[in-house]
This record gives C-alpha cells, structure tokens and sequence, in this order.
C-alpha cells in the first residue's frame, strides 16, 4: 500500500450502525407513550369510582319543644325607611352663628341645635317695646283728658236741665266730652297694637333659634358657621336651606315591593322574618302593616309595609334587608300555640345543604357513595341552620357547598373536615 492511502485511511471517521442508533431512540417513545397511557387509566378509574369530592353534614334531630315555625312562601328584597324624619330649619332666612350637632349625635324634643345671627331681631323687639311705652303713656294722657272732661260735661247737662246755659254752650261741652272718650278708645287700641308688635318681634327673635321637631338622631349636619339659612330656596355659594336631617329611630320600618303576581299570598298583620344583608344569621321578627292600594305599572310590583316587632341598634335607614312572608291563613291571626308549631320529626341541617326558597327545597342525600336528590318541606331558617319539617331524617348525611354542580346518582366521596 502506498504512503499515500495510508494517510487517507488514517483520516476516516468511524460510524456506527444504523441500526445501533435508532433501536434505543424507538424504544424510549414506547416507554413513555406506556406511562401515559397508565396515568390517564389510573385518572379515569380514580374519578369514575372514587366520586366528585364534596362536603358532607349530618342532619341532626331539632329539639321537641323547638318552635320551627312556619315556612315561608314568598321571599322578596327591601330597605329599611323610617316613616318620621326631618330636615330641620330656621322659619326665617339669617345668618349662622352656631351649630351644636353632629352626625350620629341623639337630640331630644325641642333641644337647640342651630342659632342665628340675632342682632336685628333684638334691635327689632327693643323698638317694639319702646314704641309699646310710648302707646302707654298716651292711653294715660287720653285718660286723664276724658276723666278732666266727664265732670264737665255733666254739670253742664245739670245747668242746661235748669235753664242756666244756653244749648250752643251745652253742645260745645258735649263734643269736647265725646273727643276725650275717642281719644281714650283710640289710645286703648294703640296700646293693643304696640302689644302685638311687641309680641311678633318676640317671635322673631325666637325664630333665630333653631330647635329639634322631635327626639331622634342626626343623620345628616348640613349648614356650618357662617354660612347664610334660607328656608325658602337655596341659594349660590354658602346658601343652605336646612341645619341637618334628624331620624326618628323608633319609627324604622321596611318598604319591600313585591310583584304584582304574588301580592295575593300577602296580607295585613301576616308575620314577617327579616334578615339584614349586615347580619344575614339574625331573623328579626316583623308584621306587615299595611299593602299599599296601588301598583307601580313600570316595575310591576306593589309597595307592602312591614313593622318590626323589636327595635335594636344595628337597624339602621336605608340598610337592605330580605323579607319571608310565613305561610297563615289570611284574616285569621294565630293563637300562641298555633303560631309557634312544634315538631319532633322536624331536623336541622346547614343552610348551604338546601337548595330552594320558600316552603319546599331540595337537599341531597349522601348513601352508598352516590347522591340521592330529595325533595324536602322547609321550615324556619335559624342561627344554626335550616329547619327541615319533612323528608329528611335524623342521622342522614347531606352534601354540603355548591349544590348547582351535583346531580342525582352522582358518584362522590366525602371531604376529610
């Protein structure tokens, strides 16, 4: 071999076979395409048996002597109103010089909570008073004249009688007599007059003080110090037409408008469960007192007005409330045995284990790992739960949480809590 073709095959590189490259590259794919075929089988086994993941609660006996009260046929939304509230102001325009309130301060009746600039009204009423004075002094001087003038007129009857003075000497004495009881008459009338002066600027003066209608508390404080009062219309820049709005909190009651199509299933003096959205656990017990004769044609609804039957603290205007009417026969008002039935058989499970409103609902029952869709008749919601009357026993366990999602015969299992 020459030197020249053992240089050359020096220089070649060594490859592989074919066949050893691609084998393990192939083998690899069917490895892994395996393992993926084993965790999607073990996912599908694991979810169709095993079941849907869900909370679960076991129904729990409600006391015998517990009032479970009647159920509700009709749920509706409203706001608290109170029936008596003012925007307090001053009967005369003037400017403020003090303010005493603040909001959420109580006040009672007839307490100061505004004063007006009163330097006109005093001048106004000590001009009064002397004018008043003045009518005094000349109703004395009126008398005095008719006193002076009432002897002489009646000796000169007496000598006119005797033939002493002639009848022009009488007449001239007469009419001065008549001028100083005129003069009195209207003296007397002048006083009066002066007296009633005095008396309107007295009132004047007291219209520079403004004062609460009514016992209540302040809602809203609307004028500040220096800022000019106008009763009448409200003005540019510092111009306010009332001192602030007091609400009378014992007069707090809920409007709900309820649609025209069940207003039938309300009526007066039917008993009411309230719910705060601020408290949604706490039933305030309430009455309807009256529906109003007259329905809102652009909402389709009537207004009803409900009176709470306990006054607290946390009640407050224009807070919202949900309203359950309770099932009683329209016109007959209950006994006390009658309005708080009782119930052995009735059980109490949590509110997120019913599904529904009013008098019926559904709940489902956990048994064998699988759902069983009940329907149930509901009773009163109370702190601890929901009041079932019927079609749940003691002892039963209901999924709990976001009913929506489940179904009837759904597999499921039950979350460790």
């Amino acid at each position: 071999m020459s030197d020249r073709a053992v240089l050359l095959d020096q220089l070649r590189i060594e490859r592989p076979a074919e066949a050893d490259v691609a084998g393990p590259r192939w083998w690899v794919w069917i490895v892994v395409a395996l393992v993926v075929a084993a965790l999607g089988a073990s996912g599908w086994w694991y979810f169709t048996h095993r079941g849907v993941v869900v909370g679960a609660a076991t129904a729990q006996a409600a006391p015998a002597d517990m009032p479970v009260g009647p159920g509700s046929i009709l749920d509706a939304s409203g706001y608290v109103v109170a029936r008596r509230q003012a925007t307090v102001s001053s009967k005369i325009m003037g400017k403020v010089v003090e303010v005493s309130i603040e909001e959420g301060q109580r006040v009672e009746r007839d307490q100061i909570i505004a004063r007006l600039d009163d330097t006109n009204a005093r001048a106004a009423l000590a001009q009064s008073l002397a004018q008043r004075e003045q009518a005094k002094a000349n109703l004395n001087a009126a008398r005095v004249a008719f006193e002076n003038a009432q002897p002489t007129f009646q000796r000169n009857q007496q000598q006119l009688e005797r033939a002493v003075i002639s009848a022009q000497s009488f007449d001239t004495a007469k009419a001065s007599y008549d001028a100083a009881r005129t003069s009195l008459d209207v003296a007397g009338r002048a006083v009066e007059v002066a007296e009633a002066t005095v008396t309107y600027a007295q009132r004047n003066l007291e219209d520079t003080v403004v004062r609460a209608p009514f016992a209540g508390v302040v809602t809203v404080k609307a004028a500040q110090e220096g800022e000019m009062l106008s009763p009448n219309s409200a003005g540019g820049g510092y111009t306010r037409t009332g001192v602030g709005t007091i609400v009378d909190m014992q007069s707090l009651e809920v409007e709900v408008d309820v649609s025209e199509n069940f207003i039938n299933r309300v009526h007066p003096d039917q008993s009411v469960s309230v719910k705060l959205n601020a408290y949604p656990e706490w039933d305030i017990p309430a009455r309807v007192i009256a529906i109003i004769p007259t329905a809102d044609r652009a909402k389709a609804t009537v207004k009803v007005r409900v009176g709470f039957e306990v006054r607290d603290p946390r009640i407050l205007p224009q807070m919202g409330v949900r309203v359950a009417f309770l099932d009683e026969p329209a016109g007959k008002p209950q006994s006390a045995a009658s309005a708080t039935p009782r119930s052995s058989q009735a059980v109490i499970v949590p509110a997120e284990a019913v599904q529904g409103s009013g008098d019926t609902g559904v709940v489902f029952v956990i048994a064998d790992g699988a759902l069983e869709r009940r329907s149930v008749r509901l009773g009163k919601r109370i702190t601890s739960g929901q009041v079932v009357l019927s079609g749940l026993t003691s002892g039963a366990r209901v999924a709990v949480g976001d009913l929506s999602k489940l179904a009837d015969g759904m597999k499921v299992r039950v979350a460790n809590r």
